[in-house]
């Protein structure tokens, strides 16, 4: 570790030694959603090395993210705010793309508790890295089955599979498989991905425009739009229920047709 990197490292604490001094002064001490999101981004920014030719490499290969809502109410606002796009993992996996570095090898996961430990250096939050052994990695980093899989069938448009079957718990659904920003970094991987192509219903699905979430406390699937342009809905026995943008979105069923502009998919959850 050099000695600017030292100094700088120093001034991040007293920094923070200053903004916890101020919290305990202040009259509600609380910080919103967002700020807390820059706040995790940043503590992880603080963890990167310097590299040679003024790259920076980050030495964990685990980072594990705990935020202190114990109300309903209080992670609802939380999972509102860090869930919707940019996600609080894409906030921090860019930070470590523009800092030079790979983040494919990055275990990143975010739990919430019901109030924070004694030894956490914020009140909302803490972050906790490691480096462990590649086959460690490999066996956390995919999201263990969850007993229930979740088959969708393209009804109307064109995707890179007719048919996909999943067991994560969470499925990007989207035009193209890859989306870049104008820096050409990728931000989202769809999972099912309609073709970039002369279709005509592909080209009313937006590049990130849903989602499908596994709620592992009440073992069911939900469906959430991500901001599209031309919208998402559900049809259920006949009925169109439209999912709000930017909502907790709308529990699926099997048997459910979800739509994604003039585009269609069928899913069929199992157990």
């Amino acid at each position: 570790m050099n000695l600017l990197h030292k100094v700088r490292r120093l001034e991040a604490d007293m920094t923070r030694a200053v903004e916890r001094a101020a919290e305990r002064w202040s009259r509600s001490g609380a910080r919103e959603p967002l700020e807390i999101a820059q706040a995790i981004v940043d503590t992880v920014g603080e963890r990167l090395e310097p590299a040679a030719r003024g790259r920076y490499v980050f030495p964990f290969n685990r980072v594990q993210v705990s935020i202190a809502a114990g109300a309903k109410d209080v992670r609802a606002r939380f999972m509102a705010v860090l869930e919707s796009e940019p996600t609080l993992r894409d906030r921090i996996l860019t930070r470590l793309r523009d800092a030079g570095c790979d983040p494919s090898a990055v275990n990143l996961s975010v739990t919430y508790v019901p109030q924070a430990a004694a030894d956490w250096a914020a009140p909302e939050f803490h972050v906790d890295f490691a480096r462990v052994g590649r086959t460690e990695v490999t066996a956390t980093s995919a999201p263990e089955p969850r007993g229930r899989d979740l088959q969708i069938t393209i009804v109307r448009g064109t995707a890179e599979k007719p048919d996909y079957v999943f067991s994560l718990t969470r499925v990007n659904l989207g035009r193209c498989a890859e989306v870049r920003d104008s820096l050409s970094r990728l931000v989202r991987t769809n999972h099912v991905a309609f073709a970039d192509g002369p279709a005509t219903e592909n080209h009313s699905v937006s590049r990130r425009h849903a989602h499908i979430e596994y709620v592992e406390a009440d073992r069911h699937y939900r469906l959430r739009d991500d901001r599209s342009a031309h919208g998402t809905s559900i049809v259920r026995n006949g009925r169109t229920l439209v999912v709000p943008a930017g909502s907790r979105g709308l529990r699926l069923e099997s048997g459910d047709e979800i739509v994604l502009g003039d585009a269609r998919a069928r899913i069929r959850i199992a157990g």
